[in-house]
C-alpha cells in the first residue's frame, strides 16, 4: 500500500496557519497562556475532601449535606485595577507590576474570566448574628476559585503559618451565589477599598488576617442606599481578591445545628454528622498537623485542637485591644478557625479613647463595642464548641474554656509593657499603670495611637533633670480633645424624654423594657448625660488644667517605673536603645481611621486611584515616618462628578475639608463618618 506523504508548508504559510488558530482558540474562549495568572498552578484540595454540591442550578436554595456548591461568577463590564497589593500577591508567586500591567488582569480578579484550574464556588457556613441563630448564610457575595500552591522559596515562618502549602483565594463581589438570599452578590467601590486597605494595613500591624491582593472596578452598576434613608443611587461593582489558608470559620461547623431554641432555626446539614468529622478531620491535618501527629486518640486529638483554636483567637483579640481595633461585627460566621482577622466590613481604629467605641453605626446595643470585643469572642468559642459536639466532649470544652481569660489577660499585658517600654521587669503594679493609662486617657479624651506613640518621647529619669514631666505633660495634652469636641462625643443620643420613659418603664414593665431597650444601653446614656451635664459646668481652661493635672499625676508614676527599669543595669545606654526601638516597633505612627479610608474613597470614586495607593505604603510600613506619602493629596474636585447612570460622587464635599497628615489627630469633620 502507497503512503502519501503530507506536504510541507513554506515558513510563512506555517506562522499564518499557526497565528490563524490562535485566534480561533482565543474566540472560543480557549487560554492563551497570555497572563501570569494562567501560570497559577491550583490544587483544590478542599472540594476534593469536603462534600460538594454539584448542582449549578441558578438562584437562592437551602444547600443540603454539602460544605460548598458550585457557581458561576457573573462577569461585569469593562474591569479595570484600582490598586494591588505586591507583597499579598507575592504569596502567590506573582509579581504586581506585572499582574497590574496584565490586560487579563482585571478579567480574571473580578471572576469575568476563569483562570485555568480554577474551580468556582461558594462556601455554605451558618451564623449566630447579633446572639441568635440564623440558619443557612454562606458566600452570599465571595466565590471561591481555587487554591494556589505556594512557591517553594516561601519561607520558613510563612510555611509555619500555613502548612497546607497552598493559598486560597477568592473574589468578594463576583455576583450571586445559592447564598445570597435578597441580595445581588456584588460590593462596591466603598467596601471594597475598605476591605483591601484594612487587610494590608492589619498584615502590617503583625496582626493575623486575611489578605488582599487587589480591588477591581467596572462600569456595571448597581444600586445602593447608603444612609438608609430612600436615597438609593448607582455605585460601581467592584472586587477584591482575597487570600488566606482557609476561609473557613466558626460558622462553617454549625451547619450540622440542630433547631435552635429561639430562632427555630437549623442547620442545613443537620444529621448529616459524618460531615462534621471529615470537615474536622480535614482542618486537623491540613492546618495542624502538628496536633494530628502528637494525638493517636481522637478525643484527644480534637482536644487539643480546640485548646489551640481558644489560644488563637485571645490573643487575636489582645492584639486588636492593643491597637484599638474593632472589628465591628463578631459574629460566629466572621470568625475564623486559624484565628486570623475575617470579613472587614464596619471597622473601625479607635480615635479619641472611649471604651464604649463602637464602629458599627447599625449596633445599637453595643454589643460589639471595643470593650465587649474580649467576652464576645469567648461567647463564640463556646458556640463553636457546641457546634464540634459530640466530637468534641462538652465537658472537656468547657474545662479549655476556663483558660480564655487567663489566655487573653496574659497576651494583652505582655503586649501592653512593649508598648509602655517595660523590657526588663515585670512588676504587679504594671497591671495598674496600665488601667491608669486607659482611665486618664478616657477622662482627658486623648488620642488612642498617637498617645502612646507619644510614651517614647518621655525619657527615662537621669540625675540633674529639670521639667521633664511638665514637658511629657505639655506633649500628652496635645493629644487631648477641646471642651467642645468632648461635650459633642459624650451627648446623649437619647432625648431626656425618652430616656425618662425607659427608665419608668423598666422599674414598671420589665418585660416590655427588655423587648425594647436594655439595661447597659440605657446605662451608657446616663453616664453620657452625667458627663455632659459636668462638661456644661466648666470652660476651656479649666477644663484644660485638670487635663494637665490627670497626665502629670501619670508620668510621674510612670517614670518612677521606668527608673526601677535601670536598676542593676551595667549597659544603661543599651536599654534606653531597646526600649524606644520596642516601642517605636509596637506603637504604630499611621493607623487606618475612617477618615483616611474615606480620603481614598473619594478620590476613587471621582476616578484617582492614586490616594488609595498612596495610602497602602503608608499603611505596608506604619512604624516608620514616611514624609513623603503621610500628606494626602488634595482630596475633591471643584464640583461632583455624575456619571450616565446617575452615580453622583461625594468628593464635592470633601473639596473645603482641612486636611491633615495621616499620623495626626483627625480632622473635627471625622466625626461624621458612619459606617454601618
Amino acid at each position: 500500500m502507497a503512503y502519501l506523504r503530507p506536504r510541507l508548508l513554506q515558513p510563512n504559510i506555517l506562522r499564518a496557519v499557526v497565528v490563524a488558530r490562535l485566534i480561533a482558540m482565543d474566540s472560543m474562549g480557549v487560554s492563551m497562556s497570555r497572563s501570569p495568572l494562567d501560570h497559577l498552578e491550583f490544587d483544590n484540595v478542599v472540594l476534593r475532601r469536603l462534600p460538594l454540591d454539584s448542582s449549578e442550578e441558578p438562584g437562592v436554595r437551602m444547600v443540603k449535606g454539602a460544605c460548598f456548591s458550585k457557581m458561576k461568577p457573573t462577569p461585569v463590564t469593562k474591569p479595570r485595577f484600582v490598586a494591588v497589593s505586591n507583597k499579598a500577591l507575592s504569596l502567590l508567586g506573582l509579581n504586581g507590576a506585572e499582574v497590574m500591567s496584565d490586560p487579563l488582569g482585571p478579567e480574571y480578579l473580578s471572576g469575568s474570566k476563569v483562570m485555568p484550574g480554577s474551580e468556582p464556588a461558594a462556601h455554605c457556613y451558618c451564623g449566630h448574628q447579633f446572639g441568635s441563630f440564623a440558619g443557612q448564610l454562606g458566600d452570599g457575595a465571595a466565590c471561591y476559585l481555587g487554591e494556589v500552591k505556594a512557591p517553594t522559596d516561601q519561607s520558613a515562618e510563612l510555611r509555619h503559618e500555613n502548612p497546607s502549602g497552598r493559598w486560597e483565594i477568592q473574589v468578594k463581589g463576583a455576583g450571586k451565589t445559592p447564598f445570597s438570599r435578597q441580595a445581588d452578590g456584588r460590593k462596591v467601590l466603598r467596601s471594597s477599598i475598605r476591605e483591601f486597605l484594612c487587610s494590608e494595613a492589619i498584615f502590617a500591624l503583625g496582626i493575623p488576617t486575611t489578605r488582599a491582593g487587589s480591588v477591581v472596578t467596572s462600569d456595571s452598576k448597581v444600586i445602593r442606599d447608603i444612609n438608609y434613608d430612600g436615597n438609593a443611587i448607582h455605585e460601581r461593582c467592584s472586587m477584591v481578591l482575597r487570600i488566606a489558608p482557609t476561609f473557613l470559620r466558626f460558622g462553617s461547623f454549625e451547619i450540622f445545628k440542630q433547631a435552635d431554641e429561639n430562632s427555630g432555626r437549623q442547620g442545613p446539614s443537620y444529621g448529616h454528622d459524618e460531615i462534621r468529622g471529615q470537615m474536622l478531620d480535614y482542618v486537623i491535618e491540613t492546618f495542624y498537623p502538628e496536633i494530628q501527629q502528637n494525638h493517636s486518640d481522637r478525643v484527644e486529638r480534637n482536644v487539643a485542637f480546640f485548646r489551640e483554636v481558644v489560644l488563637r483567637t485571645a490573643r487575636l483579640v489582645s492584639q486588636w485591644q492593643c491597637v484599638g481595633f474593632c472589628h465591628g461585627v463578631l459574629n460566629t460566621d466572621n470568625m475564623s478557625i486559624l484565628g486570623l482577622t475575617l470579613d472587614y466590613g464596619p471597622y473601625g481604629f479607635m480615635d479619641r479613647f472611649d471604651p464604649d467605641f463602637i464602629c458599627n453605626a447599625s449596633d445599637n446595643s453595643g454589643r460589639y463595642s471595643y470593650q465587649a470585643q474580649p467576652a464576645i469572642c469567648r461567647w463564640n468559642l463556646g458556640k463553636l464548641a457546641e457546634a464540634l459536639a459530640p466530637e468534641l466532649p462538652a465537658g472537656r470544652a468547657k474545662a479549655v474554656l476556663e483558660e480564655y481569660m487567663d489566655l487573653y489577660n496574659g497576651f494583652y499585658l505582655a503586649t501592653m509593657r512593649k508598648k509602655l517600654g517595660l523590657l526588663r521587669k515585670e512588676e504587679p503594679e504594671d497591671e495598674t499603670l496600665v488601667t491608669t493609662l486607659l482611665q486618664t486617657m478616657q477622662n482627658t479624651g486623648a488620642d488612642f495611637s498617637n498617645t502612646f506613640r507619644c510614651l517614647g518621647e518621655i525619657p527615662c529619669p537621669s540625675e540633674g533633670e529639670q521639667g521633664v514631666v511638665g514637658e511629657a505633660t505639655d506633649l500628652l495634652l496635645e493629644q487631648c480633645t477641646s471642651l467642645e469636641e468632648l461635650r459633642v462625643a459624650n451627648k446623649p443620643t437619647m432625648e431626656p424624654r425618652e430616656l425618662a420613659m425607659l427608665l419608668s418603664m423598666a422599674q414598671s414593665n420589665p418585660a416590655l423594657f427588655q423587648m425594647i431597650s436594655d439595661r447597659k444601653t440605657i446605662g451608657r446614656q446616663l453616664e453620657k448625660l452625667n458627663k455632659t451635664q459636668e462638661l456644661a459646668e466648666i470652660n476651656q481652661e479649666e477644663l484644660r488644667g485638670q487635663q494637665a493635672q490627670e497626665w502629670t499625676d501619670w508620668v510621674t508614676s510612670y517614670r518612677k517605673r521606668l527608673a526601677r527599669e535601670l536598676e542593676g543595669q551595667s549597659n544603661v545606654q543599651e536599654v534606653l536603645e531597646d526600649r524606644l526601638r520596642v516601642m517605636n516597633s509596637t506603637n504604630p505612627r499611621v493607623v487606618l481611621r475612617n477618615y483616611i479610608a474615606q480620603n481614598a474613597i473619594e478620590a476613587a470614586e471621582n476616578g484617582d486611584f492614586s490616594e488609595v495607593q498612596r495610602v497602602l505604603k503608608v499603611l505596608e510600613d506604619p512604624f516608620s515616618a514616611q514624609p513623603s506619602v503621610e500628606q494626602p493629596a488634595s482630596v475633591g474636585a471643584e464640583q461632583a462628578v455624575s456619571d450616565p447612570q446617575g452615580a453622583v460622587s461625594s468628593t464635592a464635599a470633601a473639596a473645603s475639608r482641612k486636611v491633615v497628615c495621616y499620623h495626626r489627630r483627625p480632622p473635627a469633620w471625622a466625626t461624621d463618618i458612619s459606617v454601618s
